[in-house]
């Protein structure tokens, strides 16, 4: 599995001081869901390593439909490099606006917490191409460590 995409309301459980979402809760639904696309690439556990680049670009509004979309943009030995991005709207509009994105390098450890390796990933579309130059550009950008 190399995309998954969470889908939810937004609840009032952790507003900001305007009433949206706040920062802290969006970066947790980031994690969680990097978290859920390597752990089901790897098939096994996995650590976050890294954020970069978290871009908030509009707010999310309390009880807006939420969409988490995490996608594996390349691997390494044992990491994984996960595009993260966040969209949102008026589940009685229709329209989703891109709120925020994200990139993470998780990596896959055994029981131990020893790093174990991971299938490749190759990207087979344009669109994912794209994404995978899009992230080595920016973690080179970054000196990230790309678990080679």
């Amino acid at each position: 599995m190399s995309v998954i995409t969470m889908r939810f309301l937004a609840s009032a459980m952790a507003p900001g001081l305007d009433r949206t979402v706040s920062g802290g809760t969006v970066m947790k639904w980031i994690d969680e869901a990097g978290y859920a696309c390597a752990s089901g690439w790897a098939r096994r556990h996995c650590l976050t390593v890294y954020a970069s680049g978290v871009r908030f670009h509009h707010p999310i509004g309390l009880h807006h439909l939420v969409e988490v979309e995490a996608r594996l943009a390349y691997t390494g030995h044992t990491g994984m490099n996960i595009a993260v991005e966040v969209r949102s709207g008026d589940v009685k509009g229709g329209r989703m606006l891109k709120t925020t994105e994200c990139l993470m390098v998780f990596v896959a450890v055994d029981d131990t917490g020893e790093h174990m390796p991971v299938d490749a990933w190759k990207p087979g579309t344009p669109g994912e191409m794209a994404l995978a130059r899009a992230v080595r550009t920016q973690l080179e950008a970054y000196r990230t460590p790309q678990f080679a």
